[in-house]
C-alpha cells in the first residue's frame, strides 16, 4: 500500500485533546441555566454529537425547541473559558507525526469548527502532520452520520477500505462503521470498552500514547 492510498482519520475532542469532561460541565451548566436538570453521566454519553443533536438527545422531541439556540450558545460561552489552555492527551502529537512519516494521510474529522477547532489544533501541535480537516463547517450532518468520515476520505482521496478511523465515543464508532471504515476506539474519552466494541471498534487502546506504543500490532500497522 503506497503513501497516497491510506488515510488515518481522527476525531479530536476526547481522542487527541482531553476535553470531554470540560464539555460535560459546560453542557450541564448550560442546561441547568435553561431550567433542565440532566445527570452528568447522561451528558457525558451524549458528548460527541453536534450541538443541536446533543440537546435533542438529552431533552427529547417534546422539549421547547426555542431554547436550543440559547442552550448551545451558553455551552459555547462556558466552554470558551478553557480554550486557551486545552490539554493534548499523552502521545497525541507524536502519534500523528509517526503516522505521517510512515506515509499515512492524517485527516481530522470533528464536530468542532472555527475558533474552537483552531484551539484544538494548537493543543495537539502537529499541524505539520495533518493533511486535511473535515469540520462541522463542511458537512450537513455530524456523527453518528457517516458524512464527516466520508468527507475526510474525500479530502484524502482514499477509499474506505484503505482507511482507519480513530475516535473515543459510540458516535465515532457508528460514524466510521457506517462509512465502511475500520474503527479504533480510545478509552481516554471515558466511554467503556464494551460500548466502543459494540458500536464497531475493531480494537481499543487506552489513549494515543498506548496506540503509538502498540502501533505495529494495531489496525494502523
Amino acid at each position: 500500500m503506497d503513501s497516497a492510498e491510506r488515510a488515518a482519520v481522527f476525531d479530536v475532542d476526547g481522542t487527541l485533546v482531553d476535553t470531554n469532561h470540560l464539555h460535560v460541565v459546560a453542557w450541564w451548566e448550560a442546561l441547568r441555566q435553561a431550567g433542565h436538570q440532566v445527570p452528568m453521566h447522561a451528558v457525558h454519553r451524549a458528548v460527541g454529537l453536534p450541538s443541536t443533536d446533543l440537546v435533542a438527545h438529552l431533552l427529547g422531541d417534546s422539549r421547547d425547541q426555542g431554547q436550543d439556540a440559547g442552550i448551545s450558545a451558553a455551552h459555547k460561552a462556558l466552554y470558551g473559558q478553557y480554550v486557551d489552555r486545552l490539554p493534548a492527551l499523552p502521545g497525541a502529537g507524536p502519534l500523528l507525526r509517526r503516522l505521517h512519516r510512515e506515509g499515512w494521510a492524517v485527516v481530522l474529522a470533528t464536530s468542532a469548527g472555527g475558533a474552537e477547532l483552531s484551539a484544538l489544533r494548537r493543543a495537539v501541535d502537529a499541524d505539520d502532520a495533518i493533511t486535511a480537516t473535515a469540520s462541522a463547517d463542511d458537512v450537513d450532518e455530524g456523527k453518528p452520520s457517516p458524512e464527516p468520515v466520508e468527507h475526510a476520505l474525500e479530502l484524502a482521496g482514499v477509499h474506505a477500505e484503505r482507511a482507519v478511523f480513530v475516535g473515543d465515543t459510540v458516535w465515532d464508532m457508528l460514524a466510521g462503521s457506517r462509512a465502511g471504515v475500520r474503527c479504533v476506539g480510545l478509552l481516554c474519552g471515558g466511554i467503556p470498552r464494551a460500548d466502543l466494541e459494540e458500536s464497531g471498534a475493531a480494537a481499543v487502546y487506552a489513549d494515543p500514547a498506548h496506540l503509538l506504543s502498540a502501533l505495529r500490532d494495531s489496525p494502523l500497522a
